[in-house]
């Protein structure tokens, strides 16, 4: 996903932000794939363009044999009941000016889907199984706190039993002690309809919470993925390395060795030449600066892009 960046009296475009650039994930039924960056790493544009949300500059979305970059607006609507999405903050991702019962029925209205006492039904079959009363439908999104607000709008994912939901950082915008009861939630949906996750987040304690495998995201480009265990465990890329030092451990007695890293995050409009990294990586060699690491196999089921990969 390219964007042009325009500038001038005529709009010219003189430059492109490199948002999306190379990047190849596959996510099984039933799995959870956590991924993770700095913030203006891609993350949110990627989940997009799988959603369709954005029309990806190129490459291929293949959902069941079916590449979904090459349809119309049309022709992707049977595609959308099966492609769901989270947002990250509850309030802006719902309307103000609608009922909880409207916001629900809504998908049911678009894909033309039972009659209105059948929806209304269905309405109410989706609060209980997300854990608000049925009175919460005569009701508006202000009058809810922020994780109800979250529930409802879990509730809107999940009402035409999608196969795949974008979960674009639904608990960042959360107090830590409801963030657990909406991941607990998700899990308990997951294993209820067998549904696949793609779950974007900064906070790795919440991805390995979470997640069946794990990608790490910098720059526009997917610099390693593994298994969660694996990937806790046996970190390869510099900067995977760096993001789990900085997970916080709740002991006083136990002291982790932070690895800080300096400079600041390259912009993706011109990106540095060789490992995008490199800028910023304690390890960074004269190959680095000229040569783009490619993703290659460090151990089982297990990838990163790095010259020196060697594991923590």
């Amino acid at each position: 996903m390219h964007f042009p960046v325009k500038s001038g009296f005529f709009s010219r475009t003189n430059a492109r932000n490199f948002a999306v650039d190379g990047v190849n994930l596959t996510i099984n039924p039933g799995e959870t794939l956590g991924l993770v960056g700095e913030s203006g790493c891609g993350k949110s544009t990627l989940g997009r363009c799988i959603s369709r949300l954005y029309q990806p500059t190129a490459g291929q979305i293949v959902f069941k044999d079916r590449d979904l970059a090459t349809l119309n607006h049309r022709q992707l609507l049977p595609y959308r009941q099966n492609i769901q999405m989270i947002f990250q903050d509850p309030m802006e991702s719902l309307n103000a000016r609608h009922t909880v019962g409207e916001i629900l029925e809504e998908p049911f209205l678009i894909h033309g889907i039972g009659t209105p006492q059948s929806r209304r039904q269905s309405v109410l079959k989706l609060l209980d199984t997300v854990g608000l009363p049925g009175r919460s439908a005569s009701r508006y999104p202000f009058e809810f706190s922020g994780g109800q607000r979250q529930r409802i709008g879990i509730a809107r994912a999940i009402a035409l039993k999608p196969e795949l939901i974008i979960c674009d950082e639904p608990v960042s915008a959360l107090d830590v002690s409801i963030q657990s009861q909406i991941l607990n939630l998700l899990m308990a949906l997951q294993k209820e309809f067998n549904l696949a996750y793609l779950f974007i987040a900064h906070d790795l304690a919440v991805v390995k919470h979470i997640s069946d495998r794990v990608a790490i995201m910098y720059l526009g480009k997917i610099v390693e993925q593994a298994s969660s265990d694996e990937m806790y465990h046996r970190p390869f890329h510099p900067y995977t390395q760096s993001l789990i030092s900085a997970i916080p451990i709740p002991d006083p007695h136990h002291t982790t060795q932070r690895i800080l890293l300096t400079g600041d995050v390259p912009s993706p409009i011109s990106p540095p030449p060789g490992c995008a990294f490199h800028t910023r990586c304690p390890k960074a060699a004269d190959q680095c600066r000229h040569q783009a690491p490619v993703l290659e196999t460090v151990a089982e089921s297990h990838i990163a892009a790095c010259h020196f990969a060697v594991a923590s």
